[in-house]
């Protein structure tokens, strides 16, 4: 089977929320936007090459509104399949995130307060249900889908057989995407330990890039270092009383 290529392709700004076109046998999207971007990134599809019928799946990586608020829209549009992880079907199936946001730091603080994160999407109902490991072999793509919960509980990730991790909202980008291969969180986490171990666990298979849903493109090396020191920080607030996180 071909080598992967992953392709951002842009939702909002040009690095601010992403979504993915990953190229194999056969295309692959990951994540839909927000609501009524369903459009745009058919668009954007459309002109990398790609027949929209030849779609194989849309990968959802999590419940939250920037990443599954067009997937019904892009489903109808492609008629391709839809993958999510059991764990976060509650968001899928009223189009509804879990609230209260639980902010990360004063960017999460300031964006929990934007109406546009708070309305109702278009509810679907994934096709492919995610509950472990799954490989994209029978998709046409050398790739697996892998859990990785902590950003919310049924978040997940796309690594390429070629080491390129499709990581959703595992990591970020500085100022949503704004400061670019700065190694960040996103504004909110369900649970910030349960992510970072996620996080490591993923850093552990030897990725190549991590290719995120808000900025640019992050190298491995420069996120190891991150992830040390968020390790700290984050138990200075445990030990301190002051880490939150959503219970089950």
């Amino acid at each position: 089977m071909s080598r992967t290529k992953v392709v951002p392709i842009p939702v909002m700004g040009r690095h601010n929320i992403n979504a993915y076109l990953l190229l194999g046998r056969r295309p692959v999207v990951v994540d839909a936007g927000t609501p009524g971007s369903g459009r745009r990134i058919l668009d954007r599809i459309t002109a990398h090459g790609v027949d929209p019928a030849d779609i194989a799946l849309i990968v959802i990586t999590h419940g939250h509104i920037d990443h599954f608020g067009s997937a019904a829209e892009l489903h109808r549009l492609t008629g391709a399949p839809l993958a999510g992880h059991v764990a976060d079907l509650g968001p899928y199936r009223s189009g509804r995130v879990r609230e209260p946001y639980l902010p990360t730091g004063p960017m999460g603080r300031l964006m929990a307060r934007n109406r546009k994160l708070h309305v109702r999407a278009e509810p679907f109902e994934p096709t492919v249900l995610v509950r472990g490991a799954t490989s994209l072999e029978d998709f046409g793509l050398a790739a697996r889908i892998m859990p990785t919960p902590g950003h919310t509980a049924g978040s997940v990730s796309v690594l390429t057989d070629a080491g390129d991790l499709v990581a959703g909202d595992l990591i970020a980008n500085s100022f949503m995407g704004l400061v670019r291969a700065r190694p960040a969180n996103p504004p909110f986490h369900d649970d910030p330990r349960q992510n970072l171990a996620s996080l490591r666990e993923m850093l552990a298979l030897d990725p190549t890039r991590l290719h995120v849903g808000h900025g640019t493109a992050l190298d491995p090396d420069r996120v190891r270092r991150w992830a040390e020191r968020e390790h700290g920080r984050l138990a200075r607030r445990a030990a301190a009383g002051r880490l939150t996180a959503r219970s089950a």
